[in-house]
């Protein structure tokens, strides 16, 4: 079972047990968060929210915050004498993903000849 899910703005595939990195999050090491923005489940059916499932959230313990590869930013002119160096490095968040599910698609709202019907005939 797999789910495409939206953490931070960002859309990630993921599985049960699987680890990756996304922007960093609020929260401490060790701590479980939820994401309830779920666009997409498979469990052998393929769900598709519209634009996101009610009922589906994906659970995830936060394992460290770690910072990512320095990036140089290097901008010259030539023939100028201008010369500017910076660099970044990302803070990011590894999380393990517990569970996915959590609860079903809202079910179609029965009317009310369909709830008089079954007590008829009982």
């Amino acid at each position: 079972m797999y789910a495409i899910v939206e953490i931070a703005g960002l859309q990630y595939k993921v599985e049960q047990d699987q680890q990756l990195y996304v922007n960093r999050l609020q929260g401490d090491a060790g701590a479980e968060v939820s994401f309830d923005r779920v666009l997409l489940t498979d469990n052998g059916t393929v769900q598709v929210g519209a634009p996101v499932i009610d009922g589906v959230t994906v659970v995830a313990k936060i394992v460290e915050h770690v910072k990512g590869d320095k990036v140089i930013v290097f901008k010259k002119k030539r023939r100028k004498g201008y010369k500017k160096k910076n660099g970044h490095r990302q803070q990011f968040t590894k999380i393990e993903v517990i569970s996915i599910g959590g609860g079903k698609a809202k079910a179609a709202k029965k009317t009310k000849k369909e709830e008089e019907a079954p007590a008829e005939e009982a």
